[in-house]
């Protein structure tokens, strides 16, 4: 990886349609490759990325890790640049969006649901220990952001995953509650008010209603009060932006959101955990908070990147660096450690 800064990558002059930093252009014999595969989930199509290691035979055996990506989010994102390094290192591992998100189905569009989201990472799972040469005694996860949140939830009950980790972990259920950093603890009804009212004029076949979705000027970026949403705006919309990710999801959602949390029963993990995030992150609370409370496990860390931010850890390569440099022996360990 290089020390260049960010700079808009054009998801159309990439055959796979990646939009982060030394992204595959092509399969080549003998390095990793990227292989765009599909499967069905409660009767959507779901569209993933498979990415093999170097020199890839599918009649050998190999750890595999199923990576979560950001809310909002998509596959050739943030998720599929971990997803391409962590290939790097030897792992077959998937990435794919979300239902009713990105390159998947389901209708109305951008429907974010934590139990759709946590069943996104079982098909996930699924799909990829039935994959030619996955090894299913070493299957890990990795989720980033939200999907960190939803990974915690997943981990929680599918003991298919011998270890986890998360990356700037976002407990949506909290934010989507109480506000950003808490700052909304005075209109917690009045949102749910809306989200119930926006799900009545669905079910009468009006308008879907979304939330999350501002087509900001760059005064108004600059203005917003958290690092994460600034620089969140700057990612997603202009250095790495791509048709199918978008802030916005269904109003209606919040009922779903409002209601739940990352840290409900999370002493239900008993595999080793690693949560990385970045020092200088206004998210960093989430992950402290999810840490202490992950009492089920003695088998854990909190890593801390010094001087990242939220959305740096996404594409900033000494970051990038950073975190792969705690996956790398931390995969190794446990899902080695699995084979017996």
């Amino acid at each position: 990886m290089t020390t260049a800064t960010a700079v808009a990558a054009d998801y159309k002059k990439n055959p796979f349609t990646l939009v982060y930093g030394g992204a595959i252009t092509k399969n080549e014999p003998g390095k990793v490759n990227i292989q765009p595969v599909s499967y069905t989930l409660n009767g959507l199509k779901i569209a993933a990325n498979v990415y093999t290691p170097a020199n890839y035979n599918p009649q050998e055996k190999y750890p595999a890790i199923v990576v979560a990506h950001p809310n909002g989010g998509v596959k050739e994102q943030v998720a599929g640049l971990y997803a391409q390094h962590l290939a790097e290192q030897g792992y077959i591992t998937i990435t794919a969006d979300a239902a009713y998100q990105g390159g998947s189905g389901g209708e109305p569009r951008s429907v974010d649901k934590p139990a759709f989201r946590i069943e996104d990472i079982h098909s996930m799972a699924d799909f990829i220990t039935r994959y030619p040469g996955v090894d299913t005694a070493r299957l890990g996860l990795f989720g980033i952001c939200g999907g960190g949140g939803y990974s915690l939830a997943a981990a929680k009950t599918d003991k298919r995953f011998k270890s986890v980790a998360t990356l700037s972990m976002f407990n949506s259920g909290r934010v989507r509650r109480n506000g950003y950093a808490d700052s909304q603890l005075g209109t917690i009804q009045k949102r749910l008010q809306q989200a119930s009212d926006a799900r009545a004029q669905e079910v009468a076949g009006g308008e879907i209603l979304y939330a999350g979705d501002a087509n900001l000027t760059d005064a108004q970026i600059a203005a917003l009060p958290f690092d994460l949403y600034r620089q969140g705006y700057e990612y997603y919309w202009k250095t790495h932006a791509h048709p199918g990710s978008t802030f916005k999801y269904t109003m209606s959602s919040l009922m779903d959101l409002m209601r739940w949390d990352a840290t409900d029963q999370i002493e239900l993990i008993d595999k080793p955990l690693l949560m990385i995030a970045g020092s200088k992150a206004d998210s960093l609370y989430m992950s402290e908070d999810a840490f202490a409370k992950a009492t089920g496990t003695a088998d854990k860390e909190l890593f801390k990147i010094d001087g990242a931010t939220h959305i740096k850890t996404y594409w900033v390569p000494k970051y990038v660096n950073a975190a792969m440099g705690k996956l790398t022996p931390f995969f190794a360990r446990t899902l080695e450690a699995s084979r017996s």
